[in-house]
């Protein structure tokens, strides 16, 4: 992610910034990919703190106008689990925007969210034909660090499952085309192959014992599609880790040249190998304070490949240029 520039002033400003340091309010344009000091200002900026600019006053942004279903305000918490939902879903449209994905330049359809609250029993997150429903209550900490140990994600975070549940949509619009299913079959096998089988078999079974040689994680053993997924939210991951890196003015042999943009880099397997490197560094600082890895995943040869694959496709944007 950038760090933008002060529209009316020195000083930056940060991706979630709702004014500047002397309190001027501002709103993000995702088309310009600027913060503008002007209305009209999201219909949501009052009640969840949304920072983007709407195209009408009175109107919702891009991407809360994509949010078909908001969370049960009855319910504790919905509202500020909802806010921190949204802002991370603002955060991954964003980086997709990078490369075309759900912009007005985006001939296809737009992801439909279903943002819910969790009553007594859990909300069942994932994906179908273009609607992507998630739990807002994935972002309480508790919860979080509940799900994390029983599921044994330790990198599980709002912003990791827009990227996975937004990526199933994503493969949903390549399926449209002719070009796309043969290639997808012949590197992450066949997708046709039963999946609620398949989930059943690996949370009974757990994953094969040579996962690691052929799979980023565990569950993406599961099934064709949950391998596309969570190799399309670790290539997002790391592009965005880089673009983060180069953005904040941090240095390093393995930058290419001053200016060097990661969204832009069509060279996968330099762009994975710089970013897998950048990771080892930031793992270290993060260890100083005590923290868990920032990015604990080793790429092996297969997963290189993948995630090679799915820059290519996600690359091209969603014009397929």
């Amino acid at each position: 992610m950038r760090v933008f520039a002060n529209p009316v002033g020195s000083g930056s400003l940060w991706f979630d910034n709702l004014s500047t340091a002397d309190g001027t309010p501002v709103a993000y344009d995702p088309q310009a990919r600027a913060f503008l000091p002007t209305p009209p200002f999201c219909a949501n900026r009052d009640r969840i703190g949304c920072n983007w600019i709407a195209p009408k006053e009175g109107a919702f942004c891009r991407s809360c106008a994509m949010t078909a279903l908001a969370p049960d305000p009855t319910i504790a918490n919905a509202i500020p689990n909802w806010a921190q939902t949204e802002a991370a879903k603002r955060w991954v449209l964003d980086n997709l925007g990078r490369w075309h994905w759900f912009r007005p330049e985006d001939p296809g359809a737009p992801p439909v969210f279903h943002l819910l609250a969790e009553g007594p029993t859990p909300v069942p997150m994932g994906h179908a034909e273009g609607v992507v429903t998630i739990s807002v209550a994935e972002v309480d900490p508790i919860l979080l660090t509940t799900r994390r140990e029983a599921l044994q994600e330790p990198y599980r975070t709002m912003i990791g499952h827009m990227r996975h549940e937004i990526a199933h949509m994503l493969w949903w619009r390549l399926s449209l085309r002719e070009d796309f299913i043969d290639a997808f079959r012949a590197m992450f096998g066949d997708e046709r192959i039963d999946y609620p089988a398949a989930l059943r078999y690996h949370y009974e079974n757990g994953p094969p014992e040579e996962w690691r040689q052929y799979y980023l994680t565990s569950y993406a053993s599961a099934h064709p599609h949950e391998d596309w997924a969570e190799t399309a939210a670790h290539l997002l991951h790391l592009t965005d880790i880089a673009d983060s890196f180069v953005a904040a003015g941090l240095s390093s042999p393995q930058i290419p040249h001053s200016g060097w943009d990661p969204y832009s880099e069509p060279d996968a397997e330099r762009l994975i190998h710089i970013a897998a490197t950048l990771t080892i560094g930031v793992n270290h600082i993060n260890r100083t304070m005590g923290f868990s890895d920032l990015y604990p995943f080793v790429l092996s040869n297969h997963a290189r490949q993948k995630l090679a694959f799915v820059h290519n496709w996600l690359r091209r944007g969603a014009l397929g240029l």
